[in-house]
């Protein structure tokens, strides 16, 4: 983790404290700002591997900082948002909106931590592995991994950033068979067969927006007692 940059946006000073020693302890650099405009200032100044967001926050909330991110900034920045248990709707919003992960108050810094390394350890290898960066092209869909552009018959997809993520880990193993507790190692970067759920609502949104019958799918097929499986013919 050595080299990595973080900002973390949380009012709550205690919580900041925490998370910046944490973090600070395996070798990243924190900056902190207890405001969401001045977080938003340091944004746009700054360049950083990882966003840490406080949902509720003085000055600009964490949902407006989220959305300013996705729609100014041309390089990708992942973006880790941090929610009470009762706003649902806001983590789905902040899901919607483009966030990588989120994780709700009140949590474990272990895990927190665990989140926030997997999340670098996806930003680094998609900025140093130029392959990856190569288009994969199937019949009428192309995903760019440079722009996260996805178009279905020239037609752009508005996926979320884990959508993004989903689908081009299915298009990049064609006919592969990935059970939900691999796709959260592969995608999401952690396991626990309670976020197996996760999978599911991903892979229906997914569908909704890439098939052209989400009820009978023909790209992300269901494997039933395994997993889903990607099937399309590359051109």
């Amino acid at each position: 983790m050595n080299g990595n940059k973080v900002i973390l946006v949380e009012d709550n000073r205690d919580i900041a404290r925490l998370v910046n020693l944490h973090l600070t302890d395996i070798g990243i650099e924190v900056d902190v700002c207890f405001d969401g405009t001045d977080g938003w200032n340091h944004i746009r100044q700054n360049t950083y591997d990882l966003v840490i967001l406080d949902i509720m926050l003085p000055g600009m909330d964490g949902l407006e900082i989220l959305k300013n991110i996705r729609q100014k900034q041309k390089s990708y920045t992942s973006i880790l948002m941090l929610t009470s248990r009762s706003s649902e709707m806001d983590r789905v919003l902040g899901l919607e909106l483009g966030a990588d992960d989120y994780l709700t108050k009140p949590f474990s810094l272990m895990e927190l931590v665990a989140r926030v390394k997997a999340l670098l350890r996806r930003q680094d290898a998609l900025s140093s592995f130029e392959p990856q960066q190569q288009k994969v092209v199937f019949d009428g869909l192309s995903i760019d991994p440079k722009t996260r552009e996805v178009l279905k018959d020239r037609v752009k997809l508005e996926l979320t950033a884990k959508e993004f993520d989903l689908l081009l880990y299915f298009a990049r193993h064609p006919g592969q068979v990935f059970g939900r507790t691999q796709l959260l190692d592969e995608v999401w970067g952690y396991g626990h067969d309670g976020y197996e759920h996760t999978v599911n609502s991903h892979i229906n949104r997914l569908r909704s927006k890439l098939e052209t019958d989400p009820a009978s799918p023909t790209f992300i097929k269901t494997v039933w007692g395994v997993g889903y499986q990607f099937n399309a013919d590359s051109e």
